[in-house]
């Protein structure tokens, strides 16, 4: 889940008169993503890997900052196509970490690699989408918390997906990122009640 301000602590109401999450704020980024992306569930495989790779590349950084820098990310890994990433050598990495772009961190530019890989052997036996969606029953997880307080940062759910993704060579997808990653693409449907996309879970024109 991105930064949360420090209040209110339940969905406040915006100018257009709809409640939203208080991370959504009034910055019209946010507002967007909030209400076309965030919690909609996702079923394409490399839209999966994408939106794991960039909360790895947040840890310790602002989720602004990664959707503000998301287009040139998407330029400088060949539109996250892990066919290409899992073909990257040491010249592409070093052109990357000259790329001031994005988030030049070599240990995640190598993670991407390294997860690309694993991608392709998941993608290749089951489907890299339909392994994750196991993990709830391809279904989403609907929650009803009524304040950001109730939100857990990660979950035994999300503790036994990092878990095998690590198993399987994926790198920067501890608990938190994958929780974090679990509420982005809709496994878990993490609005608060009174915010107008709880339960909606399909995605929507921006407003």
């Amino acid at each position: 889940m991105p930064e949360t301000p420090p209040s209110p602590r339940t969905a406040p109401l915006h100018d257009d008169g709809r409640h939203r999450c208080p991370w959504a704020t009034r910055d019209p980024i946010y507002v967007a993503y909030h209400d076309t992306e965030w919690g909609v569930p996702e079923r394409d495989s490399r839209a999966l890997y994408e939106k794991l790779i960039l909360d790895g590349f947040q840890a310790g950084l602002s989720w602004i900052t990664i959707l503000r820098k998301r287009d040139a990310f998407r330029k400088a890994f060949d539109g996250f196509d892990p066919a290409k990433i899992a073909r990257y050598n040491s010249k592409k990495i070093e052109r990357l970490m000259q790329d001031a772009s994005i988030v030049r961190n070599r240990a995640k530019i190598e993670g991407t690699i390294a997860s690309a890989r694993a991608y392709l052997e998941i993608e290749k036996a089951q489907g890299f989408s339909k392994y994750l969606w196991d993990f709830t029953g391809g279904k989403t997880i609907r929650n009803n918390f009524r304040h950001i307080g109730e939100i857990p940062a990660e979950t035994e759910l999300s503790r036994e997906i990092s878990k095998d993704l690590k198993a399987r060579g994926f790198k920067f997808c501890g608990p938190t990122i994958v929780y974090a990653f679990m509420q982005a693409v809709g496994m878990v449907d993490d609005h608060l009640v009174d915010c107008w996309r709880h339960g909606v879970g399909k995605r929507t024109r921006k407003t």
